[in-house]
């Protein structure tokens, strides 16, 4: 590597700035914030610094740099507009063995800056030595955006309680595995939320059971989303990380399977019609005795785990057996095709209300509540629907809702093998039965399917192989 990665202490210790632009006042207010005592020189200053003068304190010397300006200071800025004024500013500083940083010119000082990410006391600097400075921001924007603004939060409570982790826990191994268990525990998610009293009673406790033989795990219950990885939230993509067992349905696409700690063990408990890998109440007992051998169990659901996932009857069982538990939502299916669609489901010209309903047939019959279902102005999205259409659209027709009603079938909605068909309650089973489309699928009904067209935006490749390529195998309808 052709620099150093280093963090300076500055409190306290003398550093000089010279120059008066927005540049100057970024670095100005970059050693204010690390607590640096500042002389800035400059004949003129801009309205940025102006404002900074009133705030900070700064030495401000108002006249052009001199030669011997340097002696003293512990970190030097050269930041004027003259190219030769900061050379000289630089050689000066070298010879006197303190580090420089020439604006624009990195090549000429002793360091440069890095963009930083700051969750302070956690700091992190991304550097591409010079070579891209616009590449370094782009990689900082991603790094923003994966970690959390609780990271600052979360090194201050572990600070607090660092002297007294070490008193009680007085092998070094048994300390750094102690950390490893908390910060990426229940402990770390609850600073995340901001539920810090919470969050210091769980390290209280996990602190004193922790020579304890029986260590229990934590379940996170998080929804996958409809397939597309993009839409998953930081959140889930933090525990799905860290999480020492996978246990995942049918519905989760690989991709997002893929994103999983791979040092995981993967538990499928996956169904499909008439074919259950594992009964719900095996499911549910499996998240249970996988936590209460003390492992972070990752429960990963199509969807949103609330809708039509079952996630109610397995948090219920871990509530009666004692096992921590967090849920973390996912886009629900119907939200998610609508929208990589371009169907809204609700539009103040076509539809005031949504209902979403599971369409699973039982012994060919669907016992729903077919008056409601077929009230105006409502659209009506309906999981599991594929096998029992005819039925469902033939018992709407039957109730009142016109035959020439629109409605719209999604495959494999939010992936790229993604296909949107569209017809109306008389002519949609009929046309399925041309194109066979296959599962994962949803039905919406409503006049909002009249929007499609015109509001589609998501464009999946015509050509591909709607089944050899489906990150969902074939034989499951969509549902959450």
């Amino acid at each position: 590597m052709n620099y150093l990665p280093v963090f300076l202490d500055i409190k306290n210790k003398p550093c000089l700035v010279v120059g008066g632009g927005h540049v100057a006042a970024r670095k100005i207010k970059l050693l204010s914030g690390a607590g640096g005592v500042i002389t800035l020189i400059s004949p003129e200053i801009c309205t940025e610094i102006q404002q900074l003068l009133q705030k900070a304190n700064i030495n401000y010397l108002a006249r052009k740099y001199q030669a011997g300006d340097e002696d003293g200071n512990s970190l030097i800025f050269a930041a004027t507009d003259n190219e030769r004024i900061n050379r000289d500013i630089a050689d000066a500083a070298e010879q006197l063995g303190i580090p420089c940083n020439v604006i624009d010119n990195p090549e000429n000082g002793s360091f440069i800056m890095p963009s930083i990410i700051d969750r302070s006391p956690v700091i992190a600097a991304v550097s591409t030595g010079g070579a891209s400075p616009v590449l370094a921001r782009q990689i900082k924007a991603k790094l923003e955006s994966l970690i959390p603004a609780g990271y600052g939060r979360l090194a201050e409570i572990a600070g607090k309680y660092r002297d007294k982790v070490k008193s009680a826990l007085k092998n070094p191994n048994d300390r750094k595995a102690f950390w490893h268990r908390v910060l990426e525990g229940g402990f770390a998610e609850r600073v995340f939320s901001g539920h810090y009293e919470e969050a210091e009673a769980v390290l209280e406790k996990e602190l004193k059971q922790y020579n304890s033989t029986e260590k229990m795990g934590e379940v996170y219950l998080v929804g996958a989303g409809p397939g597309d990885p993009d839409l998953l939230t930081f959140r889930a993509l933090r525990l799905m990380q860290q999480a020492d067992v996978v246990v995942y349905d049918r519905l989760v696409s690989k991709p997002i399977l893929e994103m999983t700690s791979r040092d995981a063990e993967r538990v499928y408990v996956g169904k499909e019609r008439d074919k259950h890998a594992m009964r719900q109440e095996e499911i549910n007992n499996c998240l249970a005795k996988l936590a209460k051998q003390g492992k972070r169990v990752l429960r990963l659901k199509g969807g949103d785990p609330f809708i039509f996932g079952r996630g109610g009857e397995e948090i219920d069982t871990l509530a009666e057996e004692g096992v921590p538990f967090q849920v973390i939502p996912g886009i629900t299916a119907a939200a998610g095709c609508a929208s990589y669609s371009g169907i809204p489901l609700t539009h103040r010209d076509y539809a005031q209300s949504v209902t979403f309903v599971t369409g699973n047939l039982k012994d060919g019959t669907v016992n729903l509540n077919w008056d409601q279902l077929s009230q105006p102005n409502q659209t009506v999205v309906f999981y599991m629907g594929l096998q029992g259409m005819p039925v469902i659209f033939s018992k709407l027709i039957e109730h009142g809702v016109s035959a020439d009603m629109p409605a719209a079938l999604i495959q494999q909605g939010t992936t790229h093998q993604q296909k949107v068909i569209t017809g109306t309650l008389g002519s949609l089973p009929e046309i399925v039965k041309k194109e066979q489309p296959k599962p994962p699928t949803l039905i919406i009904v409503g006049e909002v399917v009249e929007l499609h067209e015109k509001l589609s935006w998501f464009q999946s490749p015509e050509d591909s192989s709607l089944g050899a390529t489906s990150p969902v195998e074939p034989g499951t309808e969509l549902h959450d």
